[in-house]
């Protein structure tokens, strides 16, 4: 019986989700990737759908199948991140387009079949974008909460505060409210908050290091991360950007890499101001129930380390 962790991905690739879907690729022993879901988000759909499968291709992967979700947050307009990401999301390489298909199940119903499918708690979430598919597969059949291990996001900020407005960070900043159906839901969450993934900065030294690798799938995360980067050391001065989304597979991998803490997490839905901001009673002050473990350090060389290894292996 294989001891390796069922999970599905659900992403909005994104240079940083490739990143992180490349690492669970390369895991295969510790990793089973039962399916990939897509959400709009850094990009639109169809483009975050395209982009998923893209990788798949790139890492001979094509068994893995990918379900596209929703095209839109629960109750907002979409905001994505091309000024970040590039107009595909992946810009950076020359990729050639996907010939694997598209699943024509919904995102949001994979994930409920597979739940009520799977041993109880048999199946860990991991969202590198925002929440909207997992808000709308609890909406839909609440019963999946308790069947969920746990749930390992991207997301958030507290320390750090946001990246998209002062106050919030992109993934929860896009659907709040989703964010804040699926806190509310009991599911077991571990939080990579904007804390942890500016620990992990795609120094020249590293990127060159996966571009060392010599493999197709090496070679384009190394272009995708040049590319990216490029908008983060403009904005904060350093070298290289943070490699958030990657940061939930490493947990999984090597949880020994993080420290943090149980706290509560409240989603901000009503303020102009704070909207998608993460509450996070660090210090313990409102007698709220916890809800979520906050990481807040990482060892960035132990991550690189891993992240490079797990590379080589594709």
């Amino acid at each position: 019986m294989s001891s390796a962790r069922k999970i599905i991905i659900d992403t909005d690739p994104g240079q940083d989700d490739a990143a992180a879907i490349m690492l669970a690729f390369g895991s295969p022993e510790e990793i089973d990737l039962l399916g990939i879901t897509t959400v709009a988000g850094n990009v639109p759909l169809s483009l975050t759908a395209r982009n998923a499968r893209i990788i798949c291709e790139l890492c001979n992967r094509t068994d893995v199948k990918v379900f596209a979700g929703a095209e839109r947050p629960v109750a907002r307009p979409l905001v994505t991140a091309e000024h970040v990401h590039g107009k595909t999301g992946l810009d950076g390489p020359v990729l050639a387009e996907p010939t694997m298909p598209l699943q024509e199940q919904d995102a949001a119903d994979f994930i409920i079949e597979t739940l009520l499918t799977e041993n109880e708690g048999a199946v860990t979430l991991c969202t590198l974008g925002p929440l909207t598919n997992i808000a709308l597969a609890l909406t839909k059949a609440p019963e999946i909460a308790r069947r969920v291990r746990e749930l390992v996001m991207m997301g958030g900020g507290f320390f750090e505060g946001g990246n998209i407005t002062p106050a919030a960070e992109f993934n929860v900043y896009v659907d709040p409210e989703a964010a804040e159906i699926v806190f509310r839901s009991g599911i077991p969450i571990v939080m990579m908050p904007l804390d942890v993934t500016h620990r992990v900065l795609t120094h020249k030294a590293r990127v060159q290091k996966i571009r060392e690798i010599g493999s197709p799938a090496a070679i384009a995360m190394a272009e995708m991360l040049e590319f990216f980067e490029r908008f983060d050391i403009e904005k904060y001065g350093t070298d290289g950007g943070p490699l958030h989304d990657p940061t939930v597979i490493a947990y999984l991998l090597r949880p020994e890499l993080f420290t943090g803490r149980d706290c509560n997490v409240e989603i901000e839905t009503t303020s102009a101001l704070t909207a998608g901001m993460t509450v996070v009673d660090w210090w313990q002050v409102t007698g709220r129930k916890h809800n979520a473990k906050v990481m807040r350090h990482i060892d960035d060389e132990g991550f690189f380390d891993l992240l490079t290894e797990r590379l080589a292996r594709i």
